[in-house]
Order: C-alpha cells, then sequence, then structure tokens
C-alpha cells in the first residue's frame, strides 16, 4: 500500500467520524503532528497518525490502534480542563505549540476554535516566546542542579532524568524559532535548526552529550549503531512478551521505529538513531523488573552511567551556559 498525506488523512477523518458517533463523552476531536507538517510524514515506509480526542470528563490516557503493519494510530484522550484558560497555553511550550498548529476534524460546539484563537492571538510576541523558552531552559538547568547536588544513584530513572535535561535545553532551542522536538526525526529537526540560527555546533555538543567520543558525527559509526539497534530489537519483543507496557513501546509501534532506524543508518546522519533509540530503550529499561543487560552496556559505554557521567554533567553544564546566552542575545524577526 502507498501511504501519502492524504491517505493518512482520510485514515484520521474517518477514525474521528467512528468514534465521535460510539462516544458521546468526546466534545472535540484534532489532528497534530507530523501529517500536518511540511516534511513528508513518511519514514522508512511507515507513518502514526496522532490524534487527540477531547472528553467532558477526567483524561482517558493513550492508545495506539493498528490499521497496517506499516501505519498506526496514536490516539491521546485529553479532559478538557487541560486547555482552561486558553490564554495560558500561550506560555506552554508543547501544548501551546500544538493547539496552534492543530487541525480540528471534530469541532461541534466550537471548543478548539474557541482555544485556537486564545491560543493564536499573541503567540509569538516576543514575551510569550520568552516564556516558553524560558520555561525549558530553566527545567534543564534544574535537573542539572540536582544531579551536581546529590550522589547519583546510576540506572534507568537517572538516564531519563538527564535525558529530560536535554529534551528540555535542546527545545529552549528550537523553540525559538520553530516547534518543539519530538519523535524520530528529533536529532535530523535540531540539526536543521543550528544550521538556520547560525549555531551549528549545538548539533556536535548534542550528539557528544549522548555519546561522548563514541559516536561521532557522520558515517563512521553505523556497524556500531547497528548492533545496539539489533539488541533494542530484541528488549523490545521480550518486554511485549512478557510485560504490561507504555504506549510508547507498543508491539504495533516496532516496525515504525525499526524501519526508521534503518533509513537513517543509511543516511548521511546515521548518528540520528541515537535519540529515540535511547529514550525508548531507557523506557524499556525501566519498566523490566530485570534491566537489560545490553542497555546497561551501552550506557556505560557512552557514559550516561558510571566514572564516565560526571564528564557529561560538566558538558551540560557548558551547554546550558551557552543556550543561555543565545537566549539573552536572541532578537525575534518578528513581534507580534
Amino acid at each position: 500500500m502507498r501511504i501519502t498525506r492524504d491517505l493518512l488523512l482520510r485514515v484520521a477523518e474517518d477514525t474521528v467520524a467512528d468514534r465521535v458517533k460510539r462516544d458521546t463523552s468526546i466534545i472535540a476531536a484534532y489532528l497534530q503532528g507530523t501529517v500536518l507538517e511540511g516534511a513528508d510524514p513518511v519514514m522508512g515506509g511507515t507513518a502514526d497518525i496522532d490524534l487527540v480526542f477531547i472528553h467532558d470528563e477526567f483524561d482517558r490516557g493513550r492508545e495506539i490502534v493498528r490499521m497496517t503493519e506499516d501505519v498506526h494510530l496514536d490516539i491521546e484522550h485529553h479532559s478538557k480542563e487541560r486547555y482552561q484558560p486558553p490564554k495560558d497555553l500561550r506560555q506552554r511550550p508543547y501544548l501551546g505549540h500544538t493547539i496552534f498548529g492543530c487541525k480540528a476534524l471534530y469541532d461541534p460546539e466550537h471548543f478548539i476554535d474557541f482555544t485556537q484563537a486564545g491560543v493564536r492571538s499573541q503567540f509569538f510576541h516576543y514575551d510569550n516566546v520568552l516564556a516558553r523558552v524560558e520555561m525549558l531552559y530553566n527545567r534543564a538547568r534544574a535537573t542539572w542542579l540536582h544531579f551536581h547536588n546529590r550522589e547519583t544513584v546510576f540506572g534507568p530513572e537517572q538516564v531519563q532524568a538527564y535525558m529530560h535535561a536535554l529534551d528540555d535545553s535542546t527545545n529552549a532551542v528550537a523553540c525559538l524559532v520553530a516547534t518543539p522536538l519530538v519523535g524520530r526525526r528529533y536529532l535530523n529537526q535540531f540539526q536543521t535548526i543550528t544550521q538556520e540560527i547560525g549555531q551549528p555546533g549545538l548539533y556536535d555538543d548534542l550528539i557528544h552529550l549522548l555519546a561522548g567520543d563514541v559516536i561521532q558525527v557522520g558515517r563512521q559509526n553505523v556497524e556500531t549503531l547497528k548492533t545496539w539497534m539489533l539488541q533494542w530489537e530484541e528488549d523490545f519483543k521480550r518486554l511485549n512478551l512478557n510485560y504490561d507496557v507504555p504506549a510508547e513501546l507498543h508491539t504495533h509501534r516496532l516496525a515504525y521505529f525499526m524501519r526508521a532506524y534503518e533509513e537513517m543508518l543509511g543516511s548521511d546522519q546515521p548518528e540520528a538513531i541515537l535519540w529515540p533509540l535511547l529514550k525508548t530503550w531507557t523506557l524499556m529499561a525501566a519498566t523490566m523488573p530485570s534491566q537489560s543487560a545490553a542497555w546497561q552496556q551501552v550506557c556505560e559505554q557512552l557514559g550516561l552511567t558510571g566514572p564516565d557521567f560526571e564528564k557529561r554533567l560538566d558538558s551540560l553544564d557548558a551547554f546550558l551556559d551557552r543556550i543561555e546566552v543565545l537566549i539573552e542575545e536572541w532578537e525575534p524577526e518578528s513581534d507580534y
């Protein structure tokens, strides 16, 4: 089956039409993610469709629904209270950007229309952009301080916290000029952004923060990365056979990740695999009662655990200092 943006949009519309007939608690639904964006939503011959249903009551979590081996629905269920008051969303980096750019697929009460109008008003005003960026930067710095002031206990939770700090710091940069980075194209998009703002060294710094001197920018690391990919696949399958898994690691997402990894490894930017692979692998390690031996070995090799982690924290400190200066000197192209 040939996967196109039009096909994915039709599937989204049909899914929403079917759900609202069967669930009267749904007051609105919207489409978000790569199906809406300018980039090709297909990567490695696979794609997901990101939908959000808004309910008149409490949040209902997240579900993964298989359409074919190559396409799945990634559906979140939110309470309408999450969106109140709309004007406050202007200063929230993730949900604010989501509402600003989402496409309403069901909105009989004009809930999305009203919320979107409140968000879009002065969304790119300097004060609102700066508030979103500083929220992310300050959170990253707080994580660094937590590590700096306490003895580190190595393990999945520690690696997750460290990667959250990287996520917050890189998205502080991204949100100066674009939407927050998420998903499989995370590092590809960050490299593009750093080039656009004249700070390409930030991309190299981020790769170093993830991998130290083990993985370099370029094609020389393909065999090592391929080995890790296959170990990741083994753990993914073992996890889904034996444990309850979070939606991010649902069995229907295996091809979605693996084929994207294979495409990255065949590109001029094979190190782009690092972000989605390490992020999901660490979540696997946190989910399994007995941590993956392969994950432990890779994390220590990269300096994400063990004696070299102190060097990563020193590099993170310098990375955050550089981003702080960038934010202080940033001047928006427009202010409206």
